[in-house]
């Protein structure tokens, strides 16, 4: 006679992003609130005083085209804002954050290739992570953008 099978339980554990406490050597924290544009690594820190919140890939400027170092301030948000320039056209791009003339921090619909320079200038981030910055960034937020 057969016997049953107990059907095996299944445990869901959610992850929980616990970021590096620490800053990275040279760095120091700019504000309640401050961004970390490190183009090397394409990566963007978002900071509370010493405390890193969240890091994600970005593209940042390619050699001919390469995005501005040193710090400045967010100037305006924009939800969505076309972008054009010599050889491009971009209709809507989303979570507009501009921090230097047309220098900006933005979604990006038109490539997926994050950790590689690709941009004119700007940082592209993948746009649902843009929109958790652009949320949790505030118009006049510092931005440190180096090498």
């Amino acid at each position: 006679m057969p016997t049953e099978t107990p059907i095996p339980t299944v445990e869901i554990v959610p992850y929980v992003y616990e970021p590096d406490p620490f800053l990275p050597p040279g760095v120091e924290p700019l504000g309640e609130k401050w961004i970390d544009i490190n183009l090397s690594e394409q990566k963007l820190y978002a900071y509370e005083g010493n405390e890193l919140i969240y890091w994600f890939w970005v593209s940042t400027g390619l050699s001919d085209t390469p995005t501005v170092t040193g710090t400045y301030y967010v100037y305006i948000k924009l939800l969505y804002d076309d972008m054009t320039g010599p050889g491009y056209y971009l209709p809507d791009v989303p979570y507009v954050m501009y921090f230097y003339n047309g220098y900006g921090i933005h979604g990006t619909y038109w490539h997926n290739n994050f950790g590689y320079p690709m941009s004119h200038g700007c940082v592209n981030m993948e746009t649902s992570e843009a929109g958790w910055l652009y949320n949790w960034a505030f118009v006049g937020i510092p931005i440190n953008v180096h090498y």
